[in-house]
């Protein structure tokens, strides 16, 4: 069984192929953490330990022992009022707006199977897969009842929490502040791996020692965000790619979070993850419960590199869903950097001439085809196909399209709206805004209340009788700005933006549920909304709105640490590059955009006959590779960020196949050799290149590597594929 319980010692251990996870019920109730790490036997209750620490407070059932205190026990699920002065999981005020609860242990049930959350995404498995822990702790005066969720997924080496807060009083309360995780180490000094950006440069790769005091980072905008990625890693400070202990923590939200890392007084680590308490004012009725989104966590004593393969593999198989988790995408041509807004009907049909020639699957039509939709300054709300523009009907034109041999995918934004819009005339109500103030304007849009169900149905409405026009199989969902403003006439002040992202995942369930073979991209100006809940309903991400492809090197790299090359919606574009100016050569950026759901943003008709040929060749090469990329396992092989090379490996789920990109980034003259070394081969495997038959043993490769050409121009890049011919 991976969750056990002794009954003697009140003693939980969940158990995973490679991990262990331990927490105590203590004989005041207090559900105490343990231990979390490389897979032990036995109890780790000897790890407590108890003496007077001076001005740190003692629970009353206690009586006069001044050794007992929450202010150093490490613990589950710490609260607010305890005596705990460290970051806590859960603040909850009263009517009279006094902060204060004391959870203690009430039951628990062990389950087959993993437990779901309502309206929320969640990793999913089957009874055979996974089993699930519930506990109940609950406050006796109060009758705040906390239910703690854990799934364990045993042979995928993944842990996940949730909690559910339900108010069993007779009074309203407020929550303040709700995690879904809290992780305590009583030793040892470590390091927090998180994900930075902005717009257009997102999940830079930054890591800084947890020092005494508290290391924040999180979201306020409404959407996960550009400038923090909702998932983290806390590594010991000797940890490195291949070696040393690591703990992964992916939030399974799109909108708000809050990840909280200190180091207290005593030298313990503390790291708390779940919604950002700045804009959770949240009331529960009597009878009514808040659930927390939740965090999945892996464990790896092999380092940074299986951590990432923990979190690809249960991101692929647990978390994305539908007829596209295990199919290759279809490569495609979107019209956004061919045409931006200036296109026709026949626009878009010359750009699906060129993609059938190119050998390219599929032609989208990005925005502008809608309303009045010439600039990003009107139209958002006003579903309806343009004719006038596009010089026929949106089923004639697909129809069109598809006797080409070519899929038709379309662009939408529904969560937004324009002040120039018929649907804002009718409706200034709709939207998220505050009372008796101007609205805050980005890119010129304002934000629908998605929190209100007649808004959203009214939506679903307009974007299904577009995808009923014809053979729509594929929709990029896009969502360009920031939520400032969160008030909803419907709901609480606190209660709006959970409110609203819940809302977001209905439509998306039921537009799935309605087109269940539907591909949706999902996309917030890029990679502003890049997530393991979006990802619940949307199996691939528009990885950044920057195309160019040094930077993209960067932003792929970062990404690579938590989620899987299946989820990157990454495109070869045109040069000088539209966002930085930058020119690299076609076969540079193809190698770059191969790293994720392979696709082109640019104008085939501005291409030379040379070029031709050459994207026909990378749409080959990428339909050979597509599964091995799409399900093999993603080793990295340098660091961007500080090596003279950026070297990442793709090898085969049976290991016969391995595929090897490598970009240089610098260029000097009479420059030293680069040497890179590739991972997980076997080591007694003899390796064939098979561009030059060479061969070469899997050890050598590992240990010693492959050398880099020395070669005149910049960001040259090279590819390699690799057979195992012997073994």
């Amino acid at each position: 069984m991976a969750i056990r319980y002794n009954q003697e010692h009140k003693v939980f251990t969940l158990q995973t192929k490679h991990s262990t996870y331990q927490m105590k019920v203590d004989s005041y109730g207090f559900l105490l953490h343990l231990y979390y790490g490389g897979r032990v036997d036995g109890s780790m209750d000897y790890l407590l330990t108890c003496y007077d620490r001076g001005f740190s407070g003692n629970p009353y059932d206690v009586g006069g022992d001044r050794t007992y205190s929450m202010d150093v026990q490490p613990q589950e699920y710490p609260v607010m009022g305890m005596g705990d002065f460290r970051n806590t999981a859960l603040i909850i005020r009263d009517k009279d707006g006094i902060a204060g609860s004391d959870l203690r242990y009430v039951s628990h049930t062990i389950s087959k199977g993993k437990y779901a959350l309502k309206g929320l995404p969640a990793v999913y498995a089957s009874e055979e897969e996974a089993e699930t822990l519930e506990i109940i702790l609950e406050d006796c005066v109060s009758k705040v009842r906390v239910r703690l969720l854990y799934g364990v997924l045993e042979q995928d080496d993944m842990i996940t929490r949730s909690a559910e807060i339900t108010n069993e009083g007779t009074d309203e309360i407020m929550v303040e502040k709700a995690a879904s995780t809290c992780l305590d180490f009583l030793s040892g000094d470590y390091d927090l791996l998180s994900f930075w950006g902005r717009h257009a440069m997102e999940r830079n790769f930054q890591r800084r020692e947890i020092v005494h005091g508290s290391h924040v980072i999180g979201s306020r905008r409404g959407t996960s965000s550009h400038q923090y990625n909702p998932a983290v890693i806390l590594a010991g400070k000797g940890t490195t790619e291949d070696y040393g202990n690591c703990y992964g923590m992916v939030f399974v939200y799109s909108g708000n979070f809050m990840c909280e890392a200190e180091k207290d007084q005593f030298e313990q680590t503390r790291v708390i993850l779940g919604l950002h308490s700045d804009l959770l004012h949240y009331p529960l009725e009597p009878g009514e419960a808040l659930v927390v989104p939740e965090t999945i966590l892996s464990f790896s004593d092999r380092g940074l590199g299986e951590l990432s393969l923990q979190f690809h593999r249960c991101i692929r198989n647990h978390i994305c869903r539908g007829k596209y988790r295990d199919e290759p995408r279809p490569v495609l041509i979107n019209s956004w950097e061919a045409a931006y807004f200036d296109f026709t009907g026949e626009t878009i049909c010359r750009l699906a001439q060129d993609a059938a020639e190119l050998g390219i699957d599929m032609v989208v039509m990005d925005d502008g085809w809608f309303g009045k939709r010439d600039d990003d300054n009107s139209g958002l709300g006003d579903w309806q196909v343009n004719e006038a523009k596009l010089g026929c009907t949106l089923g004639e034109m697909i129809q069109k399209i598809n006797g080409m041999g070519v899929k038709f995918g379309i662009w939408i934004e529904p969560e937004m709206i324009s002040e120039d819009s018929d649907l804002y005339r009718q409706h200034p109500d709709w939207v998220l805004h505050i009372p008796d103030r101007k609205p805050l304007r980005c890119r010129n849009q304002l934000v629908l209340d998605f929190s209100r169900e007649e808004v959203r149905d009214f939506i679903f409405g307009k974007i299904c009788s577009v995808l009923d026009q014809g053979n729509i199989e594929y929709v990029k969902w896009d969502m360009n700005r920031s939520i400032a403003e969160v008030y909803s006439p419907e709901n609480a002040p606190g209660k709006a933006a959970y409110a609203y992202v819940a809302g977001v995942y209905d439509f998306l369930e039921k537009l799935l549920c309605r087109y269940p073979n539907l591909l949706i991209e999902g996309c917030s100006g890029g990679g502003g909304r890049f997530d393991a809940g979006m990802m619940y309903y949307t199996p691939q991400i528009w990885c950044s709105d920057n195309t160019d492809a040094v930077d993209r090197i960067r932003i792929q790299y970062g990404t690579s640490f938590l989620y899987p090359v299946s989820t990157v919606g990454s495109h070869v574009s045109a040069v000088p590059n539209h966002q930085t100016g930058r020119s690299t050569s076609l076969h540079t950026r193809g190698v770059v955009a191969m790293a994720g759901t392979f696709g082109y943003e640019l104008d085939p008709d501005k291409l030379t006959a040379g070029e031709k040929e050459e994207v026909k060749e990378q749409v080959k090469q990428y339909k050979k590779y597509a599964e091995l990329i799409h399900k093999g396992d993603y080793y990295r092989l340098s660091n961007p960020f500080r090596d003279p090379f950026a070297a990442w490996e793709f090898r085969a789920e049976d290991g016969e196949r391995v595929l090897l990109h490598v970009v240089m980034l610098e260029a000097h003259a009479n420059m030293a050799v680069s040497y890179v070394r590739l991972k997980g081969l076997e080591r007694e495997g003899i390796y064939e290149a098979v561009e030059t038959g060479k061969r070469y043993y899997g050890s050598a490769l590992m240990e010693a590597g492959i050398p880099m050409p020395v070669q005149q121009g910049e960001y040259l890049a090279y590819e390699m594929e690799l057979v195992k011919v012997r073994g």
